[in-house]
C-alpha cells in the first residue's frame, strides 16, 4: 500500500549554493499526493512537483521548477530519503529557494522520518516497471536502465584525485540498503575547483563539515572518509533521489558511468518517450517486499546520524 509520514518534521540549515539559512518541514500528505514541494516565501504558484519533468538543467544539483517560474534547488538529498524509507506521499514545505544540504548526506533526513514515524494508507502502490534496456549518454558519461525484479544501481566513477580514483559499486536496493549502505555518505568535491564554483555563485554553504573536499591524495575535511569507497556511495545516493522524480518506485536496474544529475534526468525523459520501455504495475506482496524502504529499522541507520 501507499504510505506517508505519520507526522511532521522539520529540518534546518544553509543552503549548500545559496548559503542562506533554511528549512523544510516535511508534512503527512494523502495518497496518491505524491512528493510535492511548496515554496512558503511564495505567494503564488508556490507548489512545485517533484517530477522529471519540472526538473531543469543546472550545476551540481538537481533544480525543480513549475510553470510560474518557482523554483526548488538541491532536492536530490531529500528525495533520496523519502525513496529509501519507502515514502510515496509527503508535502514538502521549504523556506526558499534551496533545501538545507545539513551534512552533506541524506543520514539526518532518514533520521528524522524514522522518528516520525511511516504511516500505511488505503490505496495500492503502482511501481513503473522498466520493460526494455534503455540508455543515454552525455559526453563521457552514460547510464542504462534495464529491466530487473527490484531497483539495483551500480555505479562507477573515475577521478584524477587519489582520493577518490577509480571506484564502483553495486547494490540491491531492497530491505533498508539504502539506509544501512548508502544514507550517510556525503557529497564531495575537489579543493581545486572550489573557487571555480564560488566565483559561478555556487557552493557558497559549502564547509568542510557538510561537504568531503579532496586534494590530490588528501582528504581535508576533519574526520577523514566515512566510507574508504564513500564518493561512490554518494553518487549512488544522488541517483536514487534523481530517479525518485519518476513519480513511483522504480523496479529496474540502473546503471551509471560517471552519470550525475543531468545524465539521470535524461534517462528519465528517454524512458517515458518510449512506451514500450515502462509500465505501471500494482505492487503485489512480492515486488512490494523487495522495494527501498520495506523493513528499515532504526537500527539500520548508521551512527553518524
Amino acid at each position: 500500500m501507499q504510505t506517508t509520514l505519520d507526522t511532521t518534521v522539520a529540518f534546518e540549515g544553509k543552503g549548500l549554493h545559496t548559503g542562506a539559512l533554511a528549512s523544510a518541514v516535511v508534512r503527512p500528505a494523502p495518497a496518491d499526493h505524491g512528493i510535492i514541494f511548496r515554496r512558503t516565501d511564495v505567494t503564488v504558484q508556490a507548489d512545485v512537483p517533484a517530477l522529471w519533468n519540472h526538473v531543469i538543467v543546472s550545476p551540481l544539483n538537481t533544480r525543480i521548477e513549475n510553470a510560474a517560474g518557482t523554483t526548488v534547488s538541491t532536492i536530490e538529498h531529500i528525495m533520496a530519503a523519502l525513496a529509501g524509507c519507502g515514502i510515496h506521499n509527503a508535502l514538502v514545505e521549504v523556506s526558499g529557494p534551496e533545501v538545507p544540504i545539513l551534512d552533506g548526506s541524506a543520514a539526518e533526513f532518514v533520521l528524522g522520518f524514522l522518528r516520525a514515524g511511516i504511516r500505511r494508507l488505503s490505496s495500492p502502490l503502482r511501481v513503473i516497471e522498466v520493460r526494455k534496456p534503455v540508455s543515454v549518454q552525455l559526453g563521457d558519461a552514460h547510464a542504462t536502465l534495464t529491466p530487473a525484479d527490484t531497483l539495483h544501481i551500480d555505479f562507477e566513477i573515475d577521478f584524477a584525485d587519489r582520493a577518490i580514483g577509480h571506484q564502483e559499486k553495486t547494490l540491491n536496493m531492497s530491505n533498508g540498503a539504502f539506509v544501512r549502505e548508502l544514507c550517510d555518505s556525503r557529497t564531495f568535491c575537489r579543493s581545486a575547483d572550489v573557487d571555480a564554483m564560488r566565483a559561478r555563485g555556487l557552493a557558497l554553504g559549502g564547509t568542510l563539515e557538510n561537504a568531503v573536499v579532496v586534494d590530490g591524495s588528501a582528504v581535508l575535511s576533519p574526520g577523514g572518509l566515512r566510507h574508504s569507497d564513500e564518493a561512490v556511495r554518494h553518487k549512488m545516493l544522488d541517483a536514487l533521489g534523481d530517479l525518485y522524480t519518476a513519480g513511483a518506485p522504480i523496479v529496474g536496474r540502473y546503471t551509471g558511468h560517471k552519470a550525475g544529475h543531468a545524465v539521470t534526468n535524461a534517462l528519465l525523459r528517454a524512458l517515458f518517450e518510449d512506451p514500450d520501455a515502462w509500465g505501471w504495475a500494482e505492487a503485489d506482496a512480492a515486488t512490494a517486499a523487495r522495494l527501498p524502504g520495506v523493513g528499515v529499522r532504526m537500527s539500520d541507520l548508521p551512527a553518524v546520524a
